[in-house]
This record gives structure tokens, C-alpha cells and sequence, in this order.
């Protein structure tokens, strides 16, 4: 079975995703990742030049071809976009082709690792970047809660805390292979 992981910027999907495929010596992938290596610019870029709307229709394309052209067998570890989920067809794509983890962290959490990250984070690029994360967890939260199958706590959890937690979830998870 495929694994994604969701959850808001700063949950630790990529960390906790890379982390977990050593572990179980699965390949990993980031969605941002492959959106930037397949239109040769980096999300700040594609988000300044084409919108948020153009970014979220690459999003699903990239989404809708790694789900039909992944072995789901092949147990690939997928960190989802904080916001691909924002697209009820994504959603659904997620809910029904792969087992997703929500990642959940506080937004008082969440604003500490963010911490002077903003450049990088265009959603975060206002006046009061704060404001705008506890407004976009405060919107999302419920789509990530009804996507996920399992929820898992980051607050005051290292990412091998993360990964040991899923670690045992999975091992207690009798529909996902390869899980030891």
C-alpha cells in the first residue's frame, strides 16, 4: 500500500517521511519535489508566476499520475503538499488509493519551526504569518481528519518519535504489506 502523509507546512511530512522510508527501506517521494523537478521551477517561483490555482491543478495532475503509474505494492512513502488535499479530487484519490497519515501539529507548534521560514513558504508571505497559518489549520484541519485513516500527534515529538509511533501502527496494520 502506498503511504501519504499530510498535514499543514511545518508538521514534518517531509522529515518524518524520509525518516520512516530508512526504516522500513521503502522509497520516498515529496510532491512538492516532483512538481518542481517536472516544471523546472521551485514552488515560490510557480506560485509567484502562475498562481495558486495553477500550482493546485499541477498538484493533481502530479498526484493523479503517481497514483495510476505506482505498484501499490512497491509501498512508496508519498509527503502530500500541505495543501493538496484542498482539492476534493485529491482528496478522494488519497482517501481511496493509498493509507494516509495525518501528521497533526499545533499552530503554536507549527509557528515554532516555522520560524523564519517564510521566504520559502509562499502562503506565509504576509504581514502576519501567524495569523494566516492558524487561519489555513483552522480550514484544513477537517479535510485532513476526514482524508486521513490514522492521525498522528508531532507535538513534542522528535521525528524518530514520529517514525516509531507509525512504525508501530503499521506493524499492528495487517492491510499494509511489507510492514515488519
Amino acid at each position: 500500500m502506498i503511504l501519504t502523509l499530510t498535514g499543514m507546512m511545518g508538521c514534518g511530512k517531509s522529515s518524518v517521511g524520509k525518516a520512516l522510508a530508512k526504516r522500513l527501506g521503502r522509497p520516498f517521494l515529496d510532491l512538492d519535489a516532483v512538481i518542481e523537478k517536472r516544471s523546472g521551477r521551485s514552488i515560490p517561483t510557480l506560485f509567484a508566476e502562475e498562481g495558486e490555482a495553477a500550482f493546485r491543478q499541477m498538484e493533481r495532475e502530479a498526484l493523479e499520475d503517481l497514483l495510476s503509474v505506482t505498484d501499490p505494492g512497491a509501498g512508496l512513502i508519498l509527503a502530500l503538499g500541505g495543501g493538496t488535499l484542498t482539492d476534493p479530487s485529491c482528496a478522494s484519490l488519497v482517501r481511496e488509493r493509498t493509507c494516509c497519515l495525518y501528521l497533526e501539529a499545533s499552530a503554536d507548534t507549527l509557528l515554532r519551526r516555522l520560524q523564519n521560514q517564510t521566504e520559502g513558504r509562499p502562503l506565509l508571505r504576509t504581514e502576519n504569518p501567524g495569523e494566516r497559518l492558524t487561519a489555513l489549520l483552522a480550514q484544513r484541519r477537517p479535510v485532513y481528519e476526514s482524508t486521513a485513516h490514522h492521525i498522528i500527534p508531532t507535538d513534542a515529538r522528535t521525528v524518530s518519535d514520529c517514525v516509531k509511533a507509525i512504525a508501530a501502527l503499521l506493524s499492528q496494520t495487517e492491510s499494509i504489506p511489507g510492514v515488519e
